[in-house]
């Protein structure tokens, strides 16, 4: 046999679900960008080589795997350990404790994903949960108040939350279905009244709304009777181009 193919060796490791890498990553730059610190970068390299493990390590452990996977399910999975440890010596390990905020959001994905499932709204919501607590133990590593740090994982939250549901609804229309809005338009709102409650409180910058109203109009025209018509792929891309302009927005609103 010959040697697989520099695509298939490029592709062990990387998840299927293109929109994934933004929900995922989004969050990690929002904390390390607004709230820099060395153990923060650490926690982050850790975050990301977790993120990139999961699906070699879900090949081994169906046992469908080859020398590939094997291979960088092990390098991942060090990478993601020795991130944490040096998170653990450069931070506080009372401060790391805050992870467990976002361990039932990882572990219902986990098992909901070795289920099969982790297309499911609840696995995509958890794993889109889990990642977006992220920036509340970053922001705690760069000596932020709780509160403070709290107001940056929710704008993170008000990013990914509306983001899936409203992904989703678009997407199962897109298939002849007829999805209720009610809901969707309701956790899309969230995702606007959310940064402007939190400026009002002064836990975030008032410049942090106008990532929120810019994904409230996506919902929005999406959900509506003038949505376009548009196949998933380019609803990815759009949603990714999305999520820079929000991260951006919300770094600047920090730094600006």
């Amino acid at each position: 046999m010959g040697l697989p193919s520099r695509r298939s060796r490029g592709t062990v490791f990387l998840p299927k679900e293109h929109g994934s890498w933004s929900l995922a990553l989004e969050p990690v730059v929002l904390g390390l960008l607004a709230a820099p610190s060395l153990a923060g970068t650490a926690l982050g390299l850790a975050a990301f080589s977790g993120f990139l493990a999961r699906r070699p390590i879900k090949a081994v452990a169906q046992g469908n795997s080859g020398r590939g996977s094997r291979t960088a399910a092990g390098i991942l999975v060090a990478c993601a350990l020795a991130g944490l440890l040096c998170s653990v010596l450069l931070g506080s390990p009372a401060l790391l404790a805050r992870l467990l905020v976002l361990t039932p959001f990882a572990v219902l994905f986990v098992i909901s994903d070795a289920q099969g499932e982790s297309r499911a709204a609840t696995a995509e919501l958890a794993g889109s949960a889990a990642f977006s607590l992220l920036p509340f133990v970053l922001a705690s590593l760069a000596g932020w108040s709780a509160s403070h740090a709290f107001g940056l994982t929710l704008l993170a939250l008000g990013r990914s939350l509306p983001t899936v549901m409203t992904v989703r609804w678009y997407l199962r229309w897109h298939k002849g279905q007829e999805p209720s809005r009610l809901t969707t338009l309701l956790v899309g709102l969230g995702g606007l009244a959310t940064p402007i409650l939190l400026a009002a409180l002064r836990l975030v910058p008032w410049f942090a709304v106008v990532g929120g109203g810019l994904l409230w109009i996506r919902t929005g025209w999406l959900l509506s009777s003038r949505r376009p018509h548009w196949t998933a792929r380019r609803v990815g891309i759009t949603e990714a181009v999305l999520g820079v302009i929000y991260t951006t927005l919300a770094i600047l609103a920090y730094h600006g």
